[in-house]
């Protein structure tokens, strides 16, 4: 583990929050510290706890996970017989099982586990809620101290005309229940064979083009996969997203996310500041056409 993953305040959280469900932290280790902390505790339990003010999100979740295992759609499943998610300090706290073994999914395992969600009837217990694909963009810009006064007016501006570009979206696909933030590293397979669909707090209902453009920006906008991959993915799902008329502006918003993922990132952990200013130059345009090789997934 990276010694500026330390984060004492989630520590704390996670033992309240254990106490409360009866789950031993005792010998906790911190293994991710990004959008969630993400610990692991003895006895096969995962600990996700939310930023600030996610309780919702946390909740849906929690739904969701449920709802998809009713629904024999494989997808990370909750430790069972305690109430989630616990909420401490205004940050959502919730217990997983931990995976077996498992890889990152591969193009046409990604493409056959959207195919399969995408038919999925929506849940009639709750309500999953439309996506939202510039949630807390404008709060990750204002918190990123490693933006300079001009390159934060700059992606105010950007976030502006993005949310203008989606209220004129071009028909596409049905809308349908989609996850929301289907990458690579959200999909996974066992050494059984097994995919599994993890991170489940954006699964919305939405256009499946959205889970779609993901693995079509690895091709064209970074190169971390083939076009032959890419082609067997499109293949596998049916569609090709690329051909479609809203590509380039779902491929933009991504590209913009994941760089705003990236500032939040580089605040608190320094060794990432040279990848967050390089993806905002990028879309700034200073870094020439794509794909922009030099961008490396956070870890």
């Amino acid at each position: 583990m990276s010694p500026d993953l330390h984060d004492p305040d989630t520590k704390s959280i996670l033992e309240t929050a254990c106490g409360r469900v009866g789950l031993d932290c005792a010998r906790s280790e911190l293994l991710r510290l990004g959008e969630n902390a993400i610990y692991r505790l003895p006895g096969g339990v995962i600990a996700r706890i939310s930023r600030p003010g996610q309780r919702t999100a946390a909740q849906r979740e929690v739904d969701v996970s449920r709802w998809l295992e009713m629904s024999s759609i494989p997808a990370v499943q909750l430790i069972s017989g305690r109430e989630q998610p616990v909420v401490v300090d205004d940050r959502a706290v919730t217990f997983w099982k931990e995976l077996p073994p498992h890889r990152h999914g591969t193009s046409s395992e990604v493409a056959a586990v959207l195919k399969r969600l995408h038919t999925v009837a929506p849940p009639t217990s709750f309500t999953l809620g439309e996506v939202s694909p510039f949630v807390r963009l404008d709060e990750r810009i204002g918190a990123a101290t490693v933006l300079s006064d001009d390159d934060r007016r700059w992606m105010y501006r950007h976030l502006t005309e993005l949310q203008q570009r989606w209220t004129e979206l071009p028909e596409g696909l049905p809308w349908c229940v989609i996850h929301g933030d289907a990458w690579v590293g959200n999909v996974v397979a066992t050494d059984t064979g097994q995919v599994i669909l993890l991170d489940l707090e954006r699964t919305s209902i939405g256009p499946p083009e959205w889970d779609l453009v993901h693995t079509a920006i690895k091709w064209l906008s970074f190169g971390w996969i083939t076009e032959v991959d890419y082609q067997r993915f499109s293949t596998t799902y049916g569609h090709d997203v690329t051909a479609w008329p809203g590509f380039e502006l779902l491929r933009d918003i991504r590209e913009f996310r994941m760089t705003t993922m990236a500032l939040q990132t580089a605040s608190v952990q320094p060794r990432w500041q040279a990848q967050a200013a390089l993806r905002l130059r990028s879309i700034q345009g200073a870094r020439g056409p794509r794909p922009w090789s030099e961008w490396q997934a956070l870890a």
